[in-house]
């Protein structure tokens, strides 16, 4: 390889660099705005969690099991897989290991003699499946790294109608987990039906004082309307909810992942481009000792 080649591969590899600095940077910038948008939603999902768990214990089990979101299907034939993915790529093992969790889901459901469907969001993951033969029943994209709350009903409003019109009897989904910048994971939850899924994880010492606090209270509530009616607006939220966080964390994990992942390309062209310089200092070194070999050897001739 000659010095202009390799002054060529250099420069080039100074021109990717930079561009992965820059995403670097964006990611990181956006990434803090992401973690905020989670730390918010936090106290709305938990009161919403006592508000409909409050109010379930105050309808009673005969009459919730009349909300259509709330009937368990007997024989559940047909399982809603929905994978949160990105629309973009350039983050690491972000997208492929939602992927390989559906097929794992997919495979592990057909085994119990059920079917799969997929749902998806995130173009990855919809020219993913599609590309597998496994075309989604629904997707939506465009979204995955600002999703808003409009977004999440959305979706919601999607597989409600579709587990109420008896389409699918259960309903998981699939997406990676915020825990830091540097650590995201796959994490598979159930949505519908309601009564096997959970807005938050499970509650914290601070919950169990709260709710105890307030259960001896709780007796004492007079619900306007009846506590049905309630839960009949409630339950809509409930799963809309679990949507949208869902969405928040894949996206601050997206943000993360590609955060990591350009650094990462980034460190590796610095070592490229060391590799390079070195190689091209010792062909340049080799041209000159060449060159002074030839001229001690012309000075010779003519002595």
């Amino acid at each position: 390889m000659s010095q202009r080649d390799v002054k060529n591969r250099i420069s080039s590899i100074q021109n990717i660099r930079k561009i992965t600095s820059a995403m670097e940077m964006v990611a990181a910038a956006r990434l803090r705005r992401a973690e905020l948008r989670i730390a918010a939603l936090r106290p709305y999902a938990d009161s919403i969690r006592r508000m409909t768990r409050q109010a379930a214990d105050a309808a009673g089990v005969g009459e919730i099991n009349q909300l259509p979101l709330l009937q368990v299907h007997e024989g559940e034939e047909r399982v809603a897989l929905l994978l949160i993915t990105a629309d973009r790529g350039l983050a690491g093992a972000f997208n492929s290991q939602i992927l390989r969790a559906g097929l794992r889901a997919q495979a592990e459901i057909e085994d119990a003699g059920q079917q799969a469907v997929f749902f998806a969001t995130g173009r990855r993951g919809v020219s993913s499946l599609t590309f597998r033969n496994r075309e989604p029943e629904d997707a939506w994209t465009g979204f995955t790294e600002r999703p808003v709350f409009a977004d999440a009903r959305e979706v919601a409003q999607a597989l409600m109608a579709a587990y109420v019109d008896g389409k699918i009897d259960r309903v998981e989904i699939f997406y990676n987990g915020y825990i830091s910048p540097l650590t995201q994971e796959v994490r598979r939850q159930v949505v519908l039906p309601v009564q096997e899924a959970s807005v938050l994880p499970a509650p914290t010492e601070d919950d169990t004082v709260i709710e105890e606090d307030t259960a001896p209270q709780s007796a004492l509530v007079d619900y306007e309307p009846d506590p049905l009616t309630i839960l009949k607006q409630l339950i809509p939220d409930y799963v809309e909810l679990m949507i949208y966080r869902a969405l928040l964390e894949s996206s601050a994990s997206e943000l993360g992942a590609r955060m990591t992942a350009m650094r990462s390309a980034s460190e590796n062209a610095g070592e490229l481009i060391e590799k390079y310089t070195l190689e091209m200092n010792r062909a340049r070194q080799a041209e000159i000792t060449q060159e002074i070999m030839e001229v001690v050897g012309g000075a010779e001739a003519l002595s």
